[in-house]
């Protein structure tokens, strides 16, 4: 039914002067589209509605000239019907209309700034908020992320103890100041007392393992019941990790609150308390949606980006230059602030800073590309078993209780995590750890190697592993069966979530798996062709951590399918800019590993789990089918439901808009002819109706509606008309019957349109919609093509 509302739902683009006479492309593109509102209800109603866009090669409609390119624009602007124009919730944006009204907007003020100085003064101001905006959302940004981060930190160690000497110290900067620490036991202080000592008074033995058990997954399961009681309370929206919905609003889609106050102020509280909650979940994918509710919220103080959807949308379909200078620089606001609150206490911007002392050899791309195969094997494996789960979630009873599945989750979790130190810590610690090359100052057990040297070890030189990596092994190998079944069954649940630093640690736990059997390989077979050439005996030639840092990223890869951009993401946190190559081996191996599996990432495959209407720029579309077979209304389906220009009453109107769920209907100049004349939004129309009736005496049910500019000939006796011609878009973007879906699917793709009308010979055939296109996509990849639930 959506596609038909959509099939009567259209644009209302006010004029076809501003087509008529436009002098440039850039104008033709500008004043194309007033008007355009999608009810998406339904995707048969959008379908009747669907018909929009500019210009067409597969053919421009455009109306009749005028002098001007805004003329009507104008004259509609000038009284303008309070509703008409903008869009409902979980509808698509007219790109087209939009940027017509931001052109129109940014003339009228070229044209008055040498007025006065005070209309001087507002172009500059207009000129300058989009710096404005986006400094103060790298301001928000960059403070709300340290402060997160500060605040897991402190409650995740809240799990097992607190600082006397400053309770708001956390493990790590309460023992800064301590001179009674040991080089064995650094994070055992005075200060720091676990739960066992301050309620049983004591630190060792059965009852204070058990007391601090007990205390672990008290603290675990109160910090996951508020996070999930806040956010099914005051803000649905702020649960999973935002990044599937951001990309769908990007791409012009409206989800009303998503970007708002309320979920930002509990997305920012309910990520701490599920990252101190111990849940195998991330910060890093939330954040990207906190920053889009600082964008947002500020974008509403400044009017250019308030009154205009597309402008606060700048990256989606194009990215222009000025929007890639304003995302550096708030970026650069964002790491100033960062850098100021200095949240991981080591001077540096990077959460896992590494520096390796050899360098990479030739021989040891080969495991790096068997650690890109195992995550793309990985990244396979998941997103197949997380997708399963949550559509079995969605559709049987379990998921009518978030609460309770979040509370099993974290009681699981805190259970079987505290045994295994691996697993007990916090994920960033864990990976930092991974990641971390063996040194003179490390205590890890990953580096308790059997000296050859008195009792102390050479850290230049490879060495054979002692009990403690021997150990170390095992309780990893258990970590990473934990953490790969976990991930499944806690990505999706209704916390704040995010998937990368999870990936991450999957990967670094395998690569260190890797790193340290490549290093023992190495020092017990040094005569092996791999090794003679690059590792003298007792040279130090593997370094385990670059193999946790490459897994990582292959693990990460093999989930959301990014290369380029993931390799310097892995850069950023890292600072390792040496081993950029080994990354790259690793990422495209997982990339090319998981795409033999299915070509979606974890981000697009919950988009099309949720129906959300994303065209990804990235599918091909590959297929020879037509225009004619893809438009509906089809053979068996009802004709489809259109308006005439200028034979119906109110009455009439009123019936059709009750007696169907179309949002929107071609207007066309008689049954007969079924020549298109334009396209009208069921929602603008029912808003004219009604406010001709509260300020135009004489509109009554009869009284004769026309779309046209004069109005019909009336007999003396008729009743006053309804002119609706300023919400008709007289240049809906149509295509002809014969036009290959290969290029409708890009012209939908690079214009943003949600619908096109179908003509043939001038006269109307039908409507393609936005959901028709992804409904017809997965049909021919063999998917269900009643998943796509939006237009």
């Amino acid at each position: 039914m959506e596609s038909e509302q959509l099939y009567h739902r259209g644009y209302c683009r006010n004029s076809y002067n501003s087509i008529a006479s436009a002098s440039s492309d850039e104008e033709l593109l500008d004043g194309a589209g007033v008007i355009m509102d999608f009810h998406t209800t339904e995707d048969d109603n959008l379908l009747d509605g669907d018909a929009a866009s500019p210009g067409s090669n597969y053919a421009m409609s455009n109306g009749g000239g005028a002098p001007s390119s805004s003329t009507h624009l104008l004259d509609f602007l000038e009284e303008p019907i309070p509703g008409v124009g903008t869009y409902d919730d979980f509808h698509t944006i007219d790109w087209v209309r939009e940027k017509c009204k931001d052109r129109e907007r940014h003339r009228k003020i070229n044209s008055k700034k040498k007025e006065s100085a005070w209309e001087f003064t507002k172009s500059l101001y207009d000129a300058w908020s989009g710096w404005l905006v986006v400094t103060l959302t790298g301001l928000a940004s960059g403070a709300l992320a340290g402060l997160i981060d500060i605040a897991a930190d402190w409650m995740n160690d809240l799990k097992e103890g607190v600082c006397l000497s400053a309770l708001w110290f956390n493990h790590e900067q309460c023992c800064w100041t301590s001179n009674e620490t040991t080089f064995a036991e650094r994070d055992k202080c005075p200060q720091w007392k676990s739960w066992a000592e301050l309620i049983l008074g004591q630190a060792e033995g059965p009852g204070s393992y058990i007391m601090n058990y007990f205390m672990y997954i008290y603290w675990a399961l109160s910090f996951a019941f508020l996070a999930v009681c806040l956010v099914k309370v005051f803000a649905p929206y702020a649960c999973g990790s935002g990044i599937p919905e951001i990309k769908t609003i990007l791409s012009g889609f409206i989800i009303r609150g998503y970007l708002g106050k309320w979920t930002l102020m509990i997305k920012t509280i309910t990520l701490v308390l599920a990252v101190a909650s111990g849940l195998s979940l991330g910060k890093e994918g939330p954040l990207v949606h906190v920053a889009c509710c600082c964008g947002n919220i500020f974008s509403y103080l400044f009017p250019k980006y308030s009154k205009n959807e597309a402008k606060k949308r700048e990256v989606s379909y194009y990215f222009p230059l000025k929007t890639l200078w304003r995302s550096f620089f708030a970026a650069l606001v964002a790491a100033f602030v960062l850098r100021s609150i200095n949240p991981f206490g080591n001077s540096r911007l990077v959460l896992f800073y590494v520096e390796y002392h050899t360098p990479w050899y030739l021989f040891e791309l080969l495991p790096f590309i068997l650690l890109g195969v195992f995550g793309g094997l990985w990244g396979a494996f998941f997103i197949k078993a997380n997708i399963a789960w949550c559509r079995r979630r969605k559709s049987t009873r379990f998921g009518r209780y978030p609460v309770l599945e979040v509370i099993l989750v974290a009681a699981i979790t805190a259970v079987v995590a505290f045994p295994n130190p691996y697993t007990r810590k916090n994920t960033s610690e864990l990976i930092k750890e991974l990641f971390t090359d063996c040194g003179p100052l490390e205590s890890s057990q990953l580096c308790q190697y059997r000296s050859q040297m008195n009792g102390t070890k050479a850290f230049s030189d490879d060495q054979p592993a002692g009990p403690g990596v021997y150990s170390a092994m095992w309780q990893l190998c258990l970590a990473l069966i934990f953490k790969i079944i976990m991930t499944i069954f806690t990505f999706g649940l209704k916390v704040p979530s995010g998937l990368f630093i999870p990936s991450m640690a999957i990967g670094a736990i395998a690569g260190r798996i890797v790193g340290i059997a490549m290093e023992q390989l190495a020092y017990y077979h040094h005569d092996w062709f791999l090794f003679k050439e690059w590792c003298e005996v007792g040279a130090d030639c593997i370094t385990p951590g670059l193999y946790a840092m490459v897994g990582a990223a292959a693990c990460l890869g093999g989930v959301t399918r990014m290369t380029v951009s993931l390799v310097i993401i892995v850069f950023e946190l890292t600072g390792g800019l040496e081993y950029i190559v080994p990354l790259m081996a690793a990422v495209m191996t997982s990339k090319w590993v998981g795409d033999a599996f299915g070509r979606e990432g974890i981000y697009e495959a919950h988009i099309r789990l949720n129906g959300y209407p994303f065209l990804d720029s990235k599918e091909e579309f590959t297929h020879t089918t037509l225009a004619r077979e893809v438009m509906r209304p089809r053979r068996n389906d009802p004709p489809l439901a259109v308006l005439t220009q200028d034979d119906l009453t109110v009455e009439e109107l009123q019936g059709i808009i009750n007696e169907t769920s179309y949002n929107g209907f071609p207007v066309i100049v008689s049954k007969e002819s079924q020549r298109l004349v334009g396209f009208a939004l069921r929602r603008d129309i029912t808003i004219a109706i009604e406010n001709a009736r509260r300020k135009q005496e004489g509109i009554v049910l009869n009284s004769r509606v026309y779309f046209t500019q004069h109005a019909p000939t009336l007999p003396a006796d008729s009743p006053r008309p309804l002119k609706l011609r300023s919400i008709l878009d007289m240049s809906p973007f149509t295509v002809t019957d014969h036009t290959p879906m290969e290029i409708v699917v890009d012209i939908f793709r690079k214009l943003g349109l949600r619908q096109c009308l179908v003509t043939h010979n001038g006269r109307l055939l039908g409507i393609i919609t936005k959901k028709d296109i992804l409904r017809h996509m997965a049909q021919m990849a063999n998917q269900d093509p009643e998943s796509i639930m939006f237009n």
